[in-house]
């Protein structure tokens, strides 16, 4: 069941969604205020979190890969969806759909069919189109040419309740931060004032605090050494002080982990490898009845093992992100600002 969890928060969680081209990550530049996609990023491979200001709010924008990626197989697809709701635990506040103001194509105006298929039925209460435009035309005429000149234009915004913004391509230009901040945080009030969950999105939370705990209690050995280093180094009121930090940055780096790999996620990559062993068996098989009965076992092993492998090679590749200290320099989460910020809670 879709619910949305009331109270302030602290920061503001935004997914960013596109259906194909570059206006999602033109959109996620230009609430960060910096360069995070370089300008010709069309697309991505895996969900990923940066985090930064908008107008002065403290924002995390989550990016997933388009929805209309036709280059991704249905396990992958199904493995980003879910790294993308573990990393905007406990839930979105906002939906962010970004379409190019001169490019809307036939895909996007099915996108609301997909949203509701991915994130559950509500959550176009929590939407908002973000159209990116680059030209010479005012607020007030572009404003016209969603409303009144450009039907399909208008027709796409009114399957989301009417609700859109222009923004620029250009992510310097921070003229428009606060009408967007304050469109978004008007349509969180007025779907209930709190994030966005839902089954799955409990799932993932779940999920994710789970691995923060094991991690937690597989370095407690390795906190425990450093606090007594500390206690030797720094007096009293000093020592409280350097805990707190040490803790956070601990904590920083616990969660960013759990996030990109928990319980939920392997499980997913386990069921991906089980399905590419079955196809390769089974095609291998096909391949091999050509041979005749031995042929058909034969290629069967084979096509197995081969179907199995990239499902595998993931698997090994997400196992060993459990020794880092730290998630991969990409996903950096930029450190300075989840220090100077992670004590706060996640409303």
């Amino acid at each position: 069941m879709d619910k949305r969890t009331k109270g302030a928060a602290k920061e503001l969680r935004l997914m960013v969604v596109g259906s194909s081209g570059p206006s999602q990550f033109q959109l996620s530049n230009a609430i960060l205020g910096r360069e995070v996609f370089e300008n010709d990023t069309s697309c991505i491979s895996t969900s990923v979190k940066n985090v930064g200001e908008l107008a002065g709010r403290r924002v995390a924008v989550i990016n997933g890969p388009n929805i209309y990626d036709k280059d991704m197989s249905h396990v992958k697809r199904v493995l980003e969806l879910r790294r993308s709701k573990c990393l905007c635990i406990p839930g979105p506040h906002a939906f962010l759909v970004a379409f190019d103001l001169d490019k809307i194509s036939p895909n996007d105006m099915k996108t609301t069919k997909h949203l509701k298929k991915r994130f559950g039925k509500n959550c176009l209460k929590n939407c908002m189109v973000l159209l990116a435009y680059e030209g010479n035309l005012d607020g007030v005429a572009l404003e016209n040419k969603v409303r009144k000149t450009d039907w399909h234009l208008r027709e796409l915004v009114e399957k989301y309740g009417g609700r859109f913004h222009i923004f620029k391509k250009n992510w310097r230009d921070r003229s428009q931060d606060r009408e967007l901040l304050r469109k978004i945080e008007l349509m969180v009030v007025s779907s209930g004032g709190g994030h966005y969950s839902n089954r799955t999105f409990q799932k993932a939370e779940e999920s994710v605090k789970k691995e923060e705990k094991r991690l937690r209690k597989k370095r407690a050995v390795e906190i425990e050494k450093t606090w007594s280093k500390m206690e030797k180094q720094y007096l009293a009121e000093e020592m409280c002080i350097q805990k707190d930090t040490y803790m956070a940055n601990i904590s920083a780096e616990i969660q960013a982990k759990a996030e990109l790999d928990n319980e939920w996620l392997r499980t997913s990559l386990a069921r991906g490898l089980g399905i590419g062993m079955l196809v390769g068996a089974v095609m291998g098989a096909l391949f091999g009845s050509i041979e005749g009965p031995g042929g058909m076992v034969l290629y069967g092993i084979i096509g197995g093992a081969v179907g199995g492998s990239a499902g595998g090679t993931a698997q090994v590749a997400i196992k060993r992100m459990e020794n880092r200290v730290a998630p991969p320099v990409r996903l950096n989460f930029n450190s300075i600002f989840i220090n100077r910020f992670f004590a706060a809670s996640r409303t």
